[in-house]
């Protein structure tokens, strides 16, 4: 008794790689949607931009991915597991005394939970610095704010210490 195999046919090339290119995709390689702030004041977009050129390609070990849409105000890090906006306007949350915060290297940030409702994780927002950037952590790396020493190295060289009137 005999088989008789038909040859098997492999797709195009540009289909096989296009195939293989996409399997090859993890979930936090994904754009990250992130609202950007209203339109800040000149000043406040100059420190955000300033900011933005000298942000960290890696934040607690997540690279840096594409934010959509591109802006010098906002960036993101292992999708949206981190995300950061700047010039932001003065969150209410400021003139709470009762809120919690952390100092890391130099720059003061308030620190924030995010209700489970709303996705979990932690808001941290600068203090006292020209320009409010805030910092979302989702709540699978809102282990610690350890994330937050490369970033407040940045802040400390690009955004000027005083109080934003915006």
């Amino acid at each position: 008794m005999t088989f008789h195999r038909r040859p098997v046919r492999l797709p195009a090339l540009p289909v096989l790689a296009a195939v293989l290119a996409l399997a090859g995709c993890a979930p936090g390689d994904s754009e990250a949607r992130v609202d950007p702030p209203p339109t800040p004041p000149a000043d406040v977009a100059g420190f955000c931009a300033a900011l933005h050129k000298e942000l960290p390609e890696t934040v607690a070990g997540l690279a840096r991915g594409e934010a959509a849409p591109e802006s010098d105000l906002t960036a993101a890090w292992g999708g949206s597991a981190i995300v950061l906006r700047c010039g932001i306007p003065k969150p209410p949350e400021m003139a709470d005394l009762k809120q919690e915060g952390v100092e890391v290297n130099g720059v003061r940030w308030l620190a924030l939970k995010v209700p489970d409702s709303a996705g979990g994780g932690f808001r941290f927002i600068t203090g006292m610095r020209l320009a409010y950037t805030e910092v979302r952590v989702d709540k699978e790396h809102a282990t610690d704010a350890g994330m937050l020493v490369g970033l407040s190295t940045v802040v400390a060289r690009t955004v000027p210490e005083g109080i934003s009137s915006y």
